[in-house]
């Protein structure tokens, strides 16, 4: 039996979108600050070590990233791990980048998300009371910021966190 040519639907092939993408998804450590409140009322601020690894999957089309982080009092004592496993790539019929979270605090998100220059910016999409918003900003080849913001019942964003983040690995377009 013959296919005809355009009869099935074929798989997308990664493009220059994803090629944009993965420059903020590099091997990462890093460390940082959480603010007081941040995790709560009446949470006190924090100091934070982590990191991430990435792989690619469905040929290119979508980056996989593992994170975690260890979170300290300004004392130094241990007071929790963080993970969160996170999938992103582009949404053809969108028109835009899409990521989808889910962290061991139960906390399920998908996201919307925008290339600016050195800045990649992903917001909640729908999400309410609370809205977030998480920022990579490229500094040079070995390091980048992060900043994870909140907005609470349509108020203005504040800084839950940032981090200063240092190549493991080099960066992949692939």
């Amino acid at each position: 039996m013959t296919i005809r040519p355009g009869t099935i639907s074929m798989p997308l092939q990664a493009g220059a979108e994803m090629r944009a993408l993965a420059r903020f998804h590099r091997d990462v450590t890093w460390t940082g600050t959480i603010e007081a409140g941040a995790l709560g009322p009446d949470s006190p601020p924090m100091t934070a070590t982590g990191g991430a690894a990435h792989r690619v999957i469905q040929d290119g089309l979508w980056i996989v990233g593992d994170y975690w982080q260890d979170q300290f009092l300004a004392d130094g004592t241990f007071v929790l791990r963080w993970q969160l496993h996170w999938v992103a790539g582009w949404d053809p019929q969108a028109k835009e980048y899409r990521a989808t979270i889910a962290d061991n605090y139960g906390h399920t998100e998908i996201m919307r998300g925008w290339i600016d220059g050195d800045l990649l910016t992903f917001q909640t999409i729908d999400r309410k009371p609370i809205r977030i918003r998480l920022r990579w900003q490229l500094v040079d080849d070995a390091t980048m910021t992060w900043r994870n913001e909140a907005s609470v019942s349509g108020g203005p964003y504040q800084l839950v966190e940032r981090y200063v983040c240092h190549t493991t690995a080099p960066a992949s377009a692939d």
